[in-house]
């Protein structure tokens, strides 16, 4: 069997990559892993991708979808042997729809062009993350993305209306709904949305754009205590009239490390016990960010705060927030996490877990930031050393199912959490999705091993 000439009959010869063109890939983001595929194929249509799923399924291959591959859970991952399918050729954004306030798109566009066509209509697709300019639509929505205005929009879920998607034998489900409400049955494409390609391959979506809000105002202050960033959320979440987009929270080491690194000016003189980034969009927004500032400072709730005066001033805010780049630089290993858990029980679990992990590691490092709105941390830890990262794990993601918490919040499960899996789900949960995977792909063609055990 010569995969790869076969492969070549339907894509074409410039479009299934070999040797030194896929080792020279990286599966993912971070952990960074170099792609071990015995090929890369590059479809250009729906019916390509059909083909490639059939025969791959009727010939015990395991086929990978892949995105962007900005991804930090393994999802991607692929081994010798393996053909990875990479929607990048199929990019395609058809016009705007402005009367149902829709968009359909290829899974291979990316979410910044998807954005920017949103946006030339004077319309928003508000899923919005670091990575925009290369995750692509299939991948944030095979991962369920969250982002920086979930507060506002939803996850990625809440946002997709209709998906066409491919099943492991090559049939092709096409649920290209374009209605907010239709009841007429099994709304089968959420059973895609979050499976990170083990259950089917997107190729198309219909997504929901919303009306532009406006003007955008940000302010990044600074707070003596959790307790304080709380009870500021509950005074915007009120005062700013449901115009509240985004509550982002940076510990003091986050903030330092990436300001420290000279890329950045921090917009406040002294240093605080934590930081707060808010951005509300809204035609009275330089109003209302004004009024939670003032509201703030007069409860004794804000130390200080930068309210941005223009957009770059804003843009410059927000660049330290998303400067992971600049925190994740060196060769030292580091390990990311992605985690969400009630709002109350932050404190105590981030202050338990430096405390643990500096008995375990005494010269370990941690960086906390995230939305904390929608419960969502982001860690950053530097051990120092390799060959600890399954014990840091463990410290990590156990504490988690005592205060009812998940080990992923926005960046699935793939290969690097699966087998803490049960600290969110149940048995039954876990069984069901078992049940599912089987019935849809019943020799285990798409994406194998990842997410669930099969075992």
């Amino acid at each position: 069997m010569n995969i790869v000439e076969d492969l070549t009959k339907i894509v074409g010869v410039q479009n299934v990559l070999t040797g030194e063109m896929v080792s020279q890939r990286l599966d993912c983001y971070l952990p960074a892993h170099a792609m071990e595929a015995l090929c890369v194929v590059r479809p250009e249509t729906t019916e390509q991708v059909s083909m490639i799923a059939a025969y791959c399924d009727g010939h015990g291959l395991a086929l990978v979808p892949q995105g962007g591959r900005t991804g930090l859970a393994g999802g991607a991952y692929t081994r010798p042997g393996d053909i990875a399918l990479s929607l990048e050729r199929m990019t395609t954004i058809c016009p705007v729809e402005r009367s149902g306030l829709t968009i359909e798109v290829e899974a291979g566009a990316t979410l910044q062009a998807v954005q920017e066509a949103a946006s030339a209509a004077d319309l928003l697709y508000p899923v919005d993350l670091g990575a925009r300019g290369s995750a692509t639509i299939g991948g944030t929505i095979a991962t369920n993305a969250g982002g920086n205005s979930v507060l506002r929009y939803g996850m990625t879920r809440d946002q997709v209306l209709g998906l066409e998607v491919v099943l492991a034998d090559g049939t092709v489900l096409s649920s290209m709904n374009r209605l907010i409400k239709n009841n007429a049955g099994f709304d089968l494409k959420q059973m895609f949305v979050g499976s990170e390609g083990t259950l089917g391959i997107i190729t198309r979506a219909v997504l929901r754009l919303r009306p532009n809000a406006g003007l955008k105002a940000t302010a990044f202050i600074g707070l003596s205590s959790f307790d304080a960033v709380l009870e500021l959320f509950a005074l915007a979440a009120a005062e700013a009239d449901g115009a509240l987009s985004s509550y982002e929270v940076m510990w003091p080491s986050f903030v330092d490390a990436v300001v420290g690194r000279g890329n950045h000016r921090s917009p406040l003189e002294n240093t605080h016990a934590l930081y707060v980034l808010i951005e509300i969009e809204s035609h009275r927004a330089d109003a209302l960010i004004s009024q939670v500032v003032t509201s703030g400072w007069e409860r004794g709730l804000i130390d200080d705060a930068s309210i941005a005066q223009n957009i770059g001033q804003a843009n410059s805010f927000w660049a330290i927030r998303d400067d992971i780049d600049t925190l994740c630089a060196g060769s030292d290993p580091i390990l990311l996490y992605d985690i969400s858990l009630p709002q109350t029980h932050m404190k105590s679990y981030i202050d338990s877990l430096q405390d643990n992990l500096h008995i375990y590691l005494q010269n370990a490092k941690m960086f906390v930031f995230g939305h904390v709105a929608d419960g969502n941390l982001h860690l950053v830890i530097r051990p120092g050393e390799h060959g600890h990262h399954d014990a840091i794990d463990a410290l990590v993601y156990l504490p988690l199912e005592a205060i009812g918490g998940s080990i992923s919040a926005e960046h699935g499960i793939g290969l690097e959490k699966r087998s803490y899996l049960h600290c969110s789900r149940t048995e039954a949960e876990i069984d069901t999705m078992v049940r599912l995977k089987r019935a849809l792909d019943p020799r285990s063609t798409l994406n194998p091993g990842k997410v669930m055990p099969l075992s």
